[in-house]
């Protein structure tokens, strides 16, 4: 028994150091060191100071700024502790019910708008904390914000041009506006 019980801890506490100590002080300082920003949080910052991060959305409800997707998380939107989707289906009644929901709410928020709800202001994404939304989600919003703030609705929709991200290499992924970073250059323009 000796024999078997020695050589299985010292195997156990080398993995240990190993796996849970020295690969992931390696991979922080290389993510450190080649990815500083990523590596510390994609953190925007404003005036020095920490506003959110690139990758996590935020609850932006004044009519004077852009709104991003609803969010699943619990108890409180785009808790980054709790994310998750919500897990309904397309046949789900709380989901349609959620989804009128919001719709409602959308068109009460601007009442003229009589166009098409794009459908990433009505459905969450998967993980609940998705801080971007599409151009024609952006595109949605403009009057409403322009009006909210006294500001030209072709000032506000050139702000939403500039902020448009460009799939990754023309290719991956879809053209998409981080609503925290839209936001904080609409409250620039003041």
């Amino acid at each position: 028994m000796k024999n078997i019980l020695r050589p299985a801890l010292v195997l156990f506490f080398v993995l240990t150091l190993v796996t849970g100590v020295a690969y992931p002080l390696v991979v922080t300082g290389v993510a450190q060191s080649l990815f500083p920003a990523q590596a510390a949080g994609s953190l925007i910052l404003r005036d020095g100071k920490p506003v959110g991060s690139a990758l996590i959305g935020q609850n932006f409800s004044d009519p004077k700024h852009f709104w991003g997707r609803p969010s699943a998380t619990g108890p409180m939107p785009y808790n980054a502790a709790a994310s998750s989707g919500s897990n309904q289906g397309p046949l789900n009644p709380a989901l349609t019910d959620a989804v009128k929901g919001r719709i409602d709410a959308l068109r009460a928020a601007d009442p003229g708008n009589t166009a098409p709800v794009p459908v990433d202001l009505v459905t969450a994404s998967a993980s609940g904390l998705d801080p971007h939304i599409s151009p024609a989600a952006a595109r949605y919003q403009v009057t409403r914000v322009a009006r909210a703030r006294s500001t030209p609705v072709e000032k506000v929709q050139s702000l939403v041009e500039q902020q448009t991200e460009t799939p990754l290499l023309g290719l991956l992924g879809e053209p998409r506006v981080n609503v925290l970073r839209l936001n904080l250059a609409l409250d620039a323009l003041r």
